[in-house]
């Protein structure tokens, strides 16, 4: 199977952003592509309103991916915005959607950003339950930037059945923040043999765009790893379009070799 993760960097307009998810969904599927992963905040990025942008999966903005994954006859996974648990206006929920080629699916981030200075949790309702997909024979599991930090939910993605663990993200900046995000990386793929295709924003400086506040923006590192660890294929900070050819053997080999699903103790 090939996928690609498109490496993309998004600002406040929403026409805009989706015009982004367009270009890279045809450049996807022109290399071959059954399968696209777009990041986090691909709706809007983070350092803007989200409450007044917020939509139900059927809206309009999602509609329109929907239409794209159609027209391109490929999956979309990618980041946007729902309304929040009490349905109030207050608070949104941080949605990754799943759609294309009879696949529709959804997961609300579980483990919110509240740290090195922002509060996630001021404006999103976490998520609550894990999700998997199934696309051409190959089980997903879905994850969302700080969601990376905790193992718990890449296993219990494993014990879903996922093979591969997708992680979408608008990594915050700062010193180290980018080696972190491959160490992370890594590590949870070897946590849960899976595969991991982590799609992160693009670094805004390395496009000359100003980062200013705490918000998470992205510091790009888009990157495959495999059941064991490996770096397979990896962008810089800069926006691109990354390819890799996937083969759900390499996880059957890893669990065989290093049984540690098997292996490990439940306290």
């Amino acid at each position: 199977m090939r996928i690609a993760l498109a490496q993309i960097i998004t600002g406040r307009d929403l026409l805009a952003n989706l015009a982004l998810v367009e270009d890279y969904a045809a450049r996807a599927r022109a290399g071959g592509a059954g399968l696209v992963v777009f990041p986090e905040a691909t709706m809007r990025a983070f350092g803007n309103s989200l409450l007044d942008i917020a939509e139900p999966l059927d809206g309009p903005w999602a509609s329109r991916v929907r239409a794209i994954a159609a027209e391109q006859d490929i999956v979309i996974v990618a980041g946007m915005f729902t309304p929040g648990t009490a349905g109030d206006g207050r608070k949104v929920r941080n949605t990754l959607l799943v759609t294309g080629r009879g696949v529709e699916s959804s997961y609300d981030k579980i483990h919110l950003f509240d740290a090195f200075g922002f509060a996630e949790s001021n404006t999103v309702d976490a998520g609550a339950e894990p999700v998997t997909f199934e696309f051409d024979g190959v089980t997903f599991g879905l994850a969302t930037c700080y969601d990376i930090r905790f193992p718990d939910l890449f296993t219990e993605n494993a014990d879903r059945g996922a093979e591969v663990n997708i992680v979408c993200a608008s990594w915050g900046s700062g010193p180290g923040k980018a080696e972190q995000w491959q160490l992370l990386a890594r590590a949870r793929a070897a946590d849960s043999t899976t595969l991991v295709l982590a799609c992160g924003q693009g670094d805004p400086a390395s496009q000359g765009i100003p980062v200013k506040g705490a918000a998470p923006t992205g510091v790009g590192h888009s990157v495959v790893v495999s059941p064991f660890g490996e770096v397979l294929e990896e962008l810089d900070g800069a926006p691109g379009l990354l390819f890799a050819d996937l083969d759900p053997a390499v996880v059957k080999d890893a669990r065989a070799k290093l049984p540690v699903l098997a292996n490990r103790h439940k306290f």
